[in-house]
């Protein structure tokens, strides 16, 4: 009996930590635009940003961490996808584990968050 109360102890307290770490991981905001030189942000990238953080950020990380999906914030991206419209026909087509947004997001949608993850999570 004493194994069987250690051990729903040991689910329990596995459970806790995995719960933390995932609640950590959703935790935070996406980086913020930088500004232009006329002090405001480019409107791209804010678009960018808004897309990323409704429809990236839960698989991504809010920051571009990683979570379910892969990082996007150590430039890897850019590695894979040296030309953006191909990183563009993946958030549009999916694949694997991530889902086609093509019937989601407008093509200037598309554009934005591209950028966004290029320009702002990768430099982050």
């Amino acid at each position: 009996m004493r194994s069987a109360t250690s051990a729903s102890v040991l689910v329990r307290i596995a459970f806790v930590v995995t719960s933390v770490l995932a609640l950590g991981a959703c935790a935070g905001e996406s980086p913020e635009v930088p500004l232009g030189p006329d002090g405001t942000p480019d409107a791209a990238l804010a678009m960018g940003r808004d897309v990323y953080s409704r429809r990236c950020a839960n698989c991504h990380g809010a920051g571009g961490g990683g979570g379910t999906g892969p990082k996007l914030s150590d430039g890897q991206v850019i590695i894979a996808y040296p030309d953006p419209a191909d990183q563009r026909l993946l958030i549009a087509n999916g694949r694997n584990a991530m889902p086609s947004f093509s019937g989601s997001l407008s093509s200037a949608e598309l554009d934005a968050v591209v950028r966004y993850t290029r320009e702002v999570l990768s430099s982050s």
